[in-house]
């Protein structure tokens, strides 16, 4: 765990520079828009180590699976966001000597990211081996208003002498993935010009044919004046830059502005990309930095307005919070539907930069209560349009019928996971997939989207789990043999709680499913039987056959769902019990060894017990929790918030805390010693889970919102806002009251400590903070 971020309520603030925390930084200091996104690596050259990432949404590459030993069904590919043009890049060169970090002496260094402007700023001091000291100042931003540009203003102040200054402000498309599967290189150019004050770079990925188009235009000023500069062109294969040499004086500042655009040919026939990308660099430079700059801080403001958490008396917390909501709004805006979440969003490479179960189960929930219902939906229509890809997985791995078998890694529906244990067996993703279609319509009450989009998703997933079972005869039970958890500290188990127990829930949902959309719709329902080929006896009495004579593996002595058949046939021993040096444990163990002991990499049971709360007592809920808390090491970043939310619900206030704690700065302070590979993106969004489902007590029941509010020790209060069916609801919690307030003209009724209340428009009400 490190500790060299500084607290702050609204800034991540970095001071004095340490080359071995570059790539943590790189990370944690990442910027996106939604569309576009960047690592935090330096403008100007640095020799140090440092994993250089620009990243553009919807442009991916199939790398062909590399494996020792390949199996009937493996994907061919493992698709991955591209490592795409490197637009920042300034190499700053004095009086002949080339600006760099790792060959200078740092003498003051700080890096800010300012999560109210959506900015990251970089000052820093050094000396040069030539004597040469200089100061920069860096500020640059992706722009969330205009969404395929950023911009750069760079500040460079000599203080000890006079000379020249050569820039070379560039666009460089020879870059390749870090993780790439045989060190290709993923671009080939189609051409590169410039046309008086810009420079153009048009690149096209190997085997997909994606095009990018990216141009730059860069100003100079000095003391605030402009130079006019006229640039030099320079080119080289997959490189353009504009060269400038300017003349400076001792503590006179030059001031670089670099203007910047991405465009692909997902948004843009291939033959018009080049005129509308330099059309859309003629109008960000047209704005200039400073309108630019508004137009972001307005634009934050107005995302922050809704999506914000505020924690008093805890600075480590509230900074926390706001850096895990400001990551996700920068990876999604929900404007398109054919992009998801990647678990690194624009902050890295591993993962490929796909979408997984996590969008469902984690994510959902934070854009139901915080974006407009469209932005959810759309996340939703993003697995519709792969249904047919889903068939043709589950067809390859022998099902038939419609099974349908949503990948466990995918971009554009297709697997593309090449580990066995992992593609062929971690099949409770399918039941992610239901379970949010059921926690959308939940929320948002529309049951349209059944007959729209949503049944015929559920038919798929409810017939590949009616043929993933098999019969027992020993048993007398149908059982589901050979799959992975949640937990994939074990693989290849039989009967796991988990995958049975949401298997069994996605056939009873999509039967009611289809009563309601008999109801609502008849002849969509009709439509939907004829499209699918859907035998309603047959095929729901078969169903039905399985929810009844389900088995589930559970101790009775202990109280408790086992984990998997022979769980209790491992050695026992308790994390706490643990030798520190062992940790993390994938670390440090073989994986023979993982895979025989008792630990649990993120909650299994406890996710089962999270999602269907409903159907368990408390007392069910508290041995299972007291059980499986205990053998748990969250080493996975989804870990932590589900047990936050749990304990805060049994009433753990403290161990509730700590989880939040671990699970809010996960990144921050590089919990699991991984953040250089990227942040933990979807986790995040169990960050906002652990407060507002956790200390919040936010659950949505038979159409209404309930709330049971706590407060954890060390703060004062904190306060979230919830947008529910047309209803904006402000919660604020304090040592004495709890305080709601509509801020809309709709009224509402909500239950809160288990009583119904009514929340007139516009109204506040105020309770007792111990009224449960």
């Amino acid at each position: 765990m490190k500790n060299y971020i500084k607290h702050n309520e609204w800034q991540i603030i970095e001071e004095g520079f340490d080359p071995h925390l570059n790539k943590i930084s790189e990370s944690i200091f990442s910027i996106g828009n939604g569309r576009m996104g960047q690592r935090a690596n330096f403008e100007e050259v640095y020799t140090g180590e440092t994993l250089q990432g620009n990243y553009v949404a919807g442009v991916y590459y199939p790398d062909k699976t590399r494996v020792g030993w390949w199996k009937n069904g493996y994907p061919e590919y493992f698709a991955k966001v591209l490592n795409a043009t490197n637009w920042i890049g300034l190499n700053i060169t004095v009086n002949d000597e080339v600006l760099d970090l790792n060959t200078s002496e740092v003498l003051e260094f700080s890096r800010v990211l300012d999560m109210q402007q959506g900015t990251l700023t970089r000052k820093f001091v050094v000396k040069q081996v030539n004597g040469n000291v200089l100061e920069v100042e860096a500020i640059r931003f992706c722009s969330i208003v205009d969404d395929e540009a950023g911009v750069i203003k760079y500040t460079i102040t000599p203080h000890n002498f006079d000379g020249k200054i050569t820039i070379e402000s560039s666009l460089d498309g020879d870059v390749k993935n870090q993780d790439s599967n045989y060190d290709e290189k993923f671009w080939n150019e189609i051409n590169a010009r410039e046309d008086g004050d810009y420079a153009l770079l048009n690149l096209e990925t190997k085997k997909t044919a994606f095009w990018v188009s990216s141009a730059i235009q860069t100003l100079i000023k000095q003391e605030g004046k402009d130079l006019g500069l006229k640039p030099v062109f320079n080119k080289k294969e997959k490189y353009v830059a504009q060269q400038f040499e300017v003349a400076v004086k001792r503590d006179q500042a030059i001031t670089i502005y670099k203007y910047a655009v991405n465009l692909s040919s997902e948004n843009y026939k291939k033959e018009d990309l080049e005129k509308a990308t330099i059309e859309r660099l003629k109008k960000v430079v047209a704005k200039g930095f400073d309108q630019m700059l508004t137009e972001q801080a307005n634009a934050w403001a107005v995302k922050w307005q809704n999506g914000d958490v505020v924690i008093e008396g805890d600075v480590a917390a509230q900074q926390a919070i706001r850096f895990n909501i400001f990551q996700l709004h920068q990876t999604y805006t929900g404007e398109d539907a054919r992009l998801n979440i990647g678990p690194k969003g624009f902050t890295g490479e591993k993962y490929g930069g796909s979408t997984y179960w996590d969008t469902e189960a984690y994510c959902l929930p934070f854009y139901l209560a915080t974006a407009p219902q469209q932005v959810a939906e759309n996340l939703l229509i993003y697995r519709y349009k792969h249904l047919e890809k889903a068939i043709e997985n589950a067809e390859k791995l022998g099902f038939r019928h419609g099974a349908a078998l949503y990948p466990m890694v995918t971009i554009n529906g297709e697997e593309c996971h090449n580990e066995w244990e992992i593609t062929f067996e971690e099949i409770h993703r399918n039941g992610a997939i239901a379970f949010a279609i059921f926690n959308y319509i939940r929320y948002t009450g529309e049951q349209k989207y059944l007959a729209e989009y949503g049944l015929e998703v559920l038919i798929g997933i409810a017939r590949f789990w009616s043929q993933r079972v098999n019969w027992s005869i020993e048993k007398e039970k149908y059982v589901m043999l050979g799959v992975t958890g949640p937990n994939e500290y074990e693989n290849n188990v039989n009967n796991n709680w988990y995958t049975s127990t949401i298997a069994t829930w996605c056939l009873k949902y999509t039967i009611e499913a289809i009563d309601l959309v008999r109801i609502d719709n008849t002849s969509r329902l009709n439509e939907i039987l004829s499209k699918t080929n859907f035998n309603v006896e047959k095929e729901i009495n078969h169903w039905q056959d399985i929810i009844n004579k389900m088995f589930y593996p559970e101790d009775k002595n202990l109280g408790i769902f086992l984990q998997q058949d022979g769980y209790l046939d491992k050695e026992q021993v308790l994390v706490k019990d643990l030798p520190a040096v062992d940790r993390p444990l994938n670390q440090k163990w073989s994986w023979d060894r993982i895979l025989r002991s008792c630990f649990i990499k993120q909650a299994d049971v406890l996710q089962g017990i999270y999602f269907f709360e409903e159907d368990y007592d408390l007392d069910t809920i508290q041995r299972n929790y007291n059980f499986y808390e205990q053998r748990t090491v969250h080493e996975s970043s989804l870990s932590p918030c589900v047990h936050a939310i749990i304990a805060a619900k049994l009433g753990d206030l403290d161990r509730a805390y700590e989880f939040y704690l671990r699970t809010s700065r996960l990144d921050l302070d590089d919990y699991n010693n991984d953040t250089e590979d990227g942040l933990h993106i979807t986790s995040m969004a169990g960050t906002w889970l652990s407060v507002v489902e956790g200390f919040g007590g936010m659950r949505i029941k038979n159409n209404h919102l309930h709330l049971h509010p706590v407060l954890p020790e060390k703060w004062e209060s904190y306060a979230f806002k919830i947008g529910f069916r047309q209803a904006i609801v402000t919660v604020k919690v304090d040592k004495q009251k709890v305080t709601l307030k509509n801020e809309n003209e709709k009224a509402l009724s909500l239950h809160i400590f288990g009583k119904e209340e009514h929340l007139i428009a516009n109204g506040t009400l105020e309770l007792n903070a111990h009224s449960n």
